[in-house]
């Protein structure tokens, strides 16, 4: 197949060439966990382990679930997990905005927090 008139084989234009710049990747996990001392029930648990999850996804953008002490209707375990690419201080930013969303609650304690990030190979 011809190239069309006035493009090279091969050129790339302008806004390819500056999304083709290499940037590393940073993945950043979480999994904090928390105590909800109004929660009476594994119902009051669901609920408002849920609005925090809904809403912290929605804001954020980030994967997240409760992962343990499912039975426990006081404490709650939840893993997130995002990327970005644009280095490590916009992750740093968004795990520490998302925890501030969290402290924030007033139906939860924030008991264990403890981030990780991981740098992907460019």
């Amino acid at each position: 197949m011809r190239a069309p008139r006035g493009i090279t084989p091969g050129a790339r234009s302008a806004p390819y060439a500056k999304r083709a710049r290499k940037r590393a990747m940073i993945v950043g996990i979480s999994v904090f966990e928390l105590h909800l001392p109004t929660s009476r029930s594994l119902k009051d648990k669901r609920r408002v382990v849920k609005s925090l999850i809904e809403r912290l996804h929605q804001r954020y953008r980030v994967s997240i679930a409760e992962t343990d002490f499912h039975d426990l209707h006081q404490r709650a375990e939840i893993a997130l997990a995002a990327v970005t690419a644009g280095g490590e201080s916009e992750m740093d930013r968004l795990m520490e905005e998302v925890r501030n969303q969290v402290e924030s609650d007033p139906e939860v304690y924030l008991t264990r927090w403890d981030p990780q990030l991981l740098e992907g190979a460019s």
